[in-house]
């Protein structure tokens, strides 16, 4: 950093505003939020790097040292983070809440401040129940993708957050997400599906669970057994009847897609990590999950969430992202999750009816295509972690967690990843699902045309098409020979025959 820069953040530094100030006043110990705000000389304006936003206010909205000034403001003009948040309440004791409210019995950001801290902290404040005062929702609907509505008379605030106490994450509404949501990417894949033959549509199917398969285990750089692959096929198979909230199904599926070696019975008791194998052959460390103790109350709070977020009102790809990144990052078990993590994808993009009924989008096939900005997005969530999980090695070289992590995990925002996701389905419908589709059309055209210049064994004709096809619609002199039975002038008419199939596609 420049001596210029390192001025112009110290002068920085001491105008923060709403979270910003909340995070840094009470030394809240998690990773800066999404939008930061300061007070500056000049006009109102924004910044905007990659998934930062800095938000710049004239003087007019200077709140002072003031922990209640900082909050409404923070409830007022920005997406929250609800680690910032609770964890700027939880150290701002209740006093100071119950004093605002007595002071605002009917203000909606001191109500909604009431209902934050005795949602999320689990402490009831020494005040009576509202009496008056219109129904306010606790996150603005304007600033987040939201549930459904559940009243909190206590507060008089609608309760439309995406998860519970004990689990609860947060999706801003970006502009980027307003965009993808708009389309309609769902409705563009029935319109695709419903203009193919049945008959071809459920050999296309078939292939694409086995694409997703041979995918989701290569992000890993796994090659599975055929018997691996067919068990994943089949829960692939079963995934809009898959239970996210029973425990017992989300174990009984992880027994069903690893090494029988490798399953596990209940949730993960010891502490995990990922990493990678350096050249001196030590570990280098990448992220690490949560505390083995923390795990039963994630994955509970998981699972509320994910009946929560598959219910009505909340967008089915940002569901599935909330629901799939957030069961990889608590890691529950030993070996599956990354797979049980793309396969909870299916299942939520299923359930909620945003896939065309038997078929599947091959999502996996996509990421591969992305891997390196798959890597990012988790890179984005994990790194940060890291600096503030106090961990070490024991002597048996495994690793230990010190400090209380679990809200780095339970209030993160999953924005990013329900972005990342929706650029991923968007690319399996608009090149995996109609390539598939668009391919077994021209072959099928092209086997019948071919067998009308020479009624060859299916094999032998199939064969024929599919060299051709990968090179250009022509047979290459080298594949030739494999066909002496055929002339040139039968050669030459099944090449025009392809041409013919594939133009026909294309219209």
């Amino acid at each position: 950093m420049s001596d210029a820069q390192a001025e112009n953040h110290e002068m920085l530094a001491g105008r923060r505003i709403g979270q910003a100030w909340l995070r840094a006043f009470f030394d809240v110990r998690v990773p800066a939020p999404c939008t930061e705000s300061y007070v500056v000389a000049g006009a109102r304006r924004t910044e905007t790097s990659g998934d930062r936003t800095t938000e710049f206010y004239p003087r007019s909205y200077a709140t002072g040292d003031d922990p209640v000034a900082n909050l409404r403001f923070a409830l007022r003009y920005e997406p929250l983070d609800l680690r910032v948040l609770v964890g700027a309440m939880a150290a701002m004791g209740p006093e100071t809440i119950e004093a605002w409210v007595r002071a605002e019995p009917t203000g909606a950001y001191a109500r909604r401040a009431w209902f934050f801290y005795e949602h999320f902290l689990g402490c009831r404040l020494d005040l009576p129940d509202a009496t008056a005062g219109n129904y306010v929702f606790a996150l603005d609907e304007d600033k987040h993708i939201t549930g459904a509505r559940r009243n909190s008379p206590r507060q008089r605030v609608a309760d439309n957050l995406l998860g519970t106490p004990a689990f609860c994450p947060i999706v801003r509404r970006t502009s980027r997400l307003a965009e993808r949501m708009a389309l309609r990417i769902d409705e563009e894949a029935r319109e695709l599906v419903a203009s193919y033959d049945p008959a071809l549509l459920a050999r296309a199917v078939s292939y694409l669970y086995t694409k997703e398969t041979r995918s989701s285990f290569a992000i890993e750089g796994e090659s599975p057994s055929p018997q691996r692959a067919e068990r994943f096929v089949a829960a692939l198979r079963r995934g809009a009847s898959f239970d996210a909230g029973s425990k017992a199904a989300i174990v009984d599926l992880q027994n069903a897609i690893v090494d029988p070696r490798y399953a596990a019975r209940d949730w993960r008791d010891f502490q995990n990590f990922v990493g990678s194998m350096t050249v001196d052959f030590r570990e280098d460390v990448h992220f690490i999950c949560p505390r083995p103790q923390d795990v039963p109350l994630l994955m509970g709070g998981w699972m509320e969430a994910a009946r929560r977020v598959m219910g009505p009102g909340v967008d089915p790809v940002v569901a599935a992202a909330v629901t799939a990144f957030a069961f990889v990052f608590i890691h529950p078990f030993e070996d599956g999750n990354g797979r049980i993590h793309r396969f909870l994808i299916h299942h939520v993009l299923s359930r909620t009816g945003f896939t065309p009924g038997g078929v599947i989008f091959p999502v996996s096939a996509a990421i591969v295509r992305d891997q390196r900005g798959y890597d990012e997005v988790l890179e984005s969530f994990s790194q940060p972690l890291l600096a503030f999980t106090d961990w070490g090695w024991t002597a048996e070289r495994e690793i230990i967690v010190r400090n209380d992590t679990a809200s780095l995990f339970r209030y993160f925002d999953a924005t990013r990843f329900a972005e990342y996701l929706y650029d991923r389905v968007i690319d399996t419908v608009r090149i995996d699902l109609k390539e598939e589709l668009g391919f077994l059309a021209v072959f099928d055209r092209a086997l019948e045309a071919v067998r009308d210049i020479v009624d060859m064994p299916d094999r032998r004709a199939s064969l024929l098409i599919r060299l051709m096809l990968q090179n250009g619609g022509r047979l290459s002199q080298a594949k030739r020979r494999q066909f002496d039975e055929l002339s040139d002038a039968e050669i030459a008419a099944m090449e025009i025959a392809l041409q013919r199939a594939r133009t026909a596609s294309e219209d």
